[in-house]
């Protein structure tokens, strides 16, 4: 596919050469932006190769818009279409995903990769797309569409905001928003939640830090995948993964994670919680520019030592555990291992939630959680 005027080209990525220029849209559109952090390049190359266990059972095509107003061709904006077939399958509907978009700030270019992108997936049959998602929301989503005056935490979505002008231009309507809440760690959790503690205790609930290295790590992971998989089965866009799926992802954060911010909670010997932060590594990523060769990985070590803050991904908590307490507990716990003595953290960010999952938010609001960000993900009918 060739789409073609005065200004620019959009092409489906076919080659290497133009795989290449794919990677390299972020860097034109944020060259001037102090907070986007540079994803590691080799990682999103990967997404594009057949190591992409997503191609078991999806397809995706790949556009990029190349200026036709420079001597040298370079890509001003990119855009992925992909098929997710779990998605379909679990949703009953034949809806496409549109990921992995970054354009420059003009209406025209951003509006003509999304027209490639919604062909494509018309073309499969699809007949209602949604995003942005990239290949699943397990992977990459939403818009930041308020809250652009900080910087993003790991692993969360940045972009300029005049995306979602085009959205709105475009005539594409908000499927759902998300939230990411502000948690400054200065102040001590409201007493609830240490009565939560004590009463989950006292419950027969038993708490320790998760396991980082060997067959306890292993333990560990399988434990998070299948409680994961039980607890949050419904949630809004998401799809099942494989058990070596996740063992997999789980297996690039090992070294990442600090034990005092992941704790888990057991009832005769089984898992029935667990509440997931991480140090915000996107402080130290900053200065590698995308690249982990040695000189990056040397940097990265040097400037994790200046990681002041850390992110709260997810507080699970089997169904039947709730009236044990176990999610306050879990939340008081992590809470204080962020804060205890010797701990780098003065905030943390709980991110991202749904704006419909109202238990979720009433927790985390009891607990002194202020909105500071809002995401967006779009529809529109094919």
């Amino acid at each position: 596919m060739v789409i073609t005027s005065t200004k620019f080209e959009i092409r489906a990525v076919t080659t290497l050469v133009e795989n290449e220029m794919f990677l390299d849209v972020p860097a034109r559109v944020y060259a001037k932006d102090p907070y986007w952090v540079s994803p590691i390049r080799s990682s999103v190359a990967k997404q594009f190769t057949s190591a992409n266990t997503f191609l078991d059972y999806g397809k995706l095509q790949q556009f990029i818009a190349i200026s036709q107003e420079v001597k040298k061709p370079q890509a001003v904006g990119r855009i992925v279409a992909a098929v997710n077939q779990r998605l379909i399958e679990r949703e009953g509907q034949n809806i496409g995903l549109f990921g992995f978009f970054e354009c420059v700030d003009d209406f025209t270019i951003a509006q003509a990769l999304l027209d490639a992108a919604c062909k494509w997936l018309r073309e499969q049959g699809m007949t209602t797309v949604r995003g942005p998602i990239d290949l699943s929301t397990h992977n990459g989503c939403l818009f930041l569409v308020n809250g652009f005056d900080s910087p993003p935490m790991v692993m969360m979505p940045y972009n300029p905001s005049y995306y979602a002008t085009f959205m709105d231009k475009d005539g594409w309507h908000k499927a759902k928003d998300a939230y990411a809440y502000d948690f400054p760690l200065d102040k001590p959790l409201p007493e609830e939640f240490e009565k939560g503690y004590h009463i989950a205790c006292k419950s027969g609930v038993n708490f320790r830090p998760i396991e980082t290295k060997g067959e306890g790590f292993d333990r560990d992971v399988k434990s998070i995948y299948h409680l994961f998989n039980s607890t949050f089965a419904n949630n809004w866009s998401s799809t099942p993964r494989t058990e070596a799926e996740f063992v997999e992802e789980a297996q690039d954060l090992k070294d990442l994670i600090d034990p005092d911010a992941f704790p888990i909670a057991e009832y005769d010997g089984k898992m029935v919680g667990f509440f997931m932060g991480l140090p915000d590594y996107n402080i130290p990523l900053k200065h590698v520019n995308g690249k982990l060769n040695w000189w990056g990985i040397l940097k990265f070590l040097w400037y994790r030592r200046q990681i002041d803050r850390g992110r709260v991904l997810i507080v699970c908590s089997l169904p039947e555990y709730r009236r044990k307490m176990v999610p306050l507990a879990l939340i008081y716990l992590g809470m204080q291992g962020g804060s205890k003595t010797g701990k780098p953290y003065k905030r943390a960010e709980l991110s991202w939630v749904f704006e419909d999952n109202f238990p979720s938010r009433k927790l985390i609001e009891a607990a002194g959680g202020k909105i500071y960000k809002t995401y967006r993900i779009y529809e529109k009918a094919l």
